[in-house]
């Protein structure tokens, strides 16, 4: 069992907080994990459901992410990616942290730093360009997460990704497969208007001779013409 909570705004310094998170983990927890295909080669065993009213609970602080994401400890590099102030995220680090990634997990918070950081547009292209399937994933991940959170950004932005979804939809690997398809569907969630367009990427990938493509774009129409999927999109239209 975990810990009491902190107090609010708790003046914790790293040994502090590796310490409380050393006494919240469990050999369970990382069994569990590790059936998800999350890495917990150094783990504590500390659910996100703890973590995160955890970090909300530290605030954010640049100095102190740091020195969280350099411990290489899974629950610490998740604490970092929660409480990092995404002003202070330049391209530069961010480039130095997917060099150190190793697990989708991580992969998909950090993400979400990079965007709410401004650098979608700057890094999407140099991660899916990467040859590494932690740091390709790293672009559809955000490509994903922008879809959703991004409202004030014009469509258009999002369906310019559509080129790059398909020219990545080939690459077999589970972790990039997935999140192109991931990024496609939010796409193609976000409204009417990137709706149809994604659609049409959806299909034809779903017609290809390529096996990876054919999955990523079946999965895609079956989710983007669900009558429910279909029914939301029209109620936010009006």
């Amino acid at each position: 069992m975990a810990p009491r909570r902190p107090p609010e705004n708790a003046d914790y310094t790293v040994p502090d907080i590796l310490a409380w998170l050393e006494a919240s983990g469990s050999a369970d927890n990382i069994a569990g994990m590790s059936r998800f295909g999350i890495n917990t080669e150094k783990a504590f065993g500390v659910g996100n459901t703890v973590l995160r009213p955890f970090g909300k609970t530290l605030g954010r602080n640049h100095e102190r992410a740091l020195e969280l994401w350099q411990t290489g400890i899974r629950e610490a590099r998740l604490l970092a990616l929660f409480t990092d102030e995404p002003d202070r995220v330049s391209p530069d680090r961010a480039l130095e942290m997917a060099d150190d990634f190793n697990s989708w997990e991580i992969v998909d918070h950090a993400a979400d730093l990079f965007v709410d950081a401004g650098h979608l547009d700057g890094l999407v292209p140099v991660f899916a360009a990467d040859e590494r399937e932690f740091v390709r994933r790293t672009a559809f991940a955000m490509i994903a997460w922008g879809s959703v959170h991004l409202k004030n950004r014009d469509d258009a932005d999002f369906i310019g990704f559509l080129p790059l979804i398909k020219c990545h939809a080939t690459d077999p690997r589970n972790f990039v497969r997935k999140a192109v398809n991931w990024a496609l569907r939010q796409i193609g969630k976000r409204n009417l208007t990137c709706h149809g367009p994604a659609l049409a990427l959806a299909e034809n990938l779903a017609a290809s001779d390529n096996k990876t493509a054919r999955w990523i774009g079946k999965d895609a129409v079956r989710e983007l013409t669900d009558e429910k999927t279909c029914q939301r999109l029209v109620t936010k239209q009006r």
